[in-house]
């Protein structure tokens, strides 16, 4: 072989590893931003997770709540009609009651916004902590994106191909604030 054929054939070796090269780093870019954008959508369901499941959750406490006070109230009622012997005798009916069976002696519904409420909360830690993993992994996505937008020679595909940074995720101020759940 003669001079001139090796070097034809190194440089369009060159020249192909450099389109190979090219070719795979457009790609990579492209990749990132696609994963940007799927973080960032990740974002969307958790903030509708958030509303829908809070939304609910504190529709249920409410009615568990007015329930409760209803019921109490009905009772207060009730034992405030009763005379003092209709109380002497009733107390004596439920002490003969408790010794033999293990159940509440006035009879009391089983409170349950006490557990709504606890359910309430962990729930709560439970969206907020979905919530704060999709907002970490956006923005570990857009590090990673951009890093390729300031690398060389990632930089010079980025620019030939019209990538633009991408932003963080920053909450604004009212978000930064606590969720006020008030009943």
């Amino acid at each position: 072989m003669n001079a001139a054929v090796i070097v034809v054939i190194v440089v369009v070796a060159v020249i192909l590893i450099c389109v190979i090269a090219w070719i795979s780093m457009s790609n990579s870019i492209k990749v990132a931003g696609l994963k940007v954008d799927e973080a960032l959508s990740g974002i969307d369901v958790a903030l509708t997770k958030r509303y829908d499941t809070l939304t609910k959750m504190i529709d249920v406490v409410k009615g568990y709540k007015a329930h409760e006070i209803q019921t109490l109230t009905q009772i207060t009622a009730m034992r405030s009609g009763m005379s003092m012997a209709e109380r002497n005798y009733a107390n004596g009916q439920m002490d003969q009651l408790s010794g033999q069976i293990r159940i509440l002696a006035e009879n009391y519904p089983e409170l349950r916004s006490n557990q709504n409420f606890l359910e309430l909360q962990r729930t709560v830690a439970d969206v907020e902590e979905h919530l704060q993993a999709s907002r970490r992994l956006y923005n570990a996505n857009v590090t990673a994106y951009n890093a390729k937008l300031v690398t060389f020679p990632s930089s010079m595909v980025a620019s030939s191909i019209g990538a633009v940074r991408r932003e963080f995720f920053v909450a604004d101020e009212t978000r930064r604030q606590d969720v006020r759940i008030s009943f």
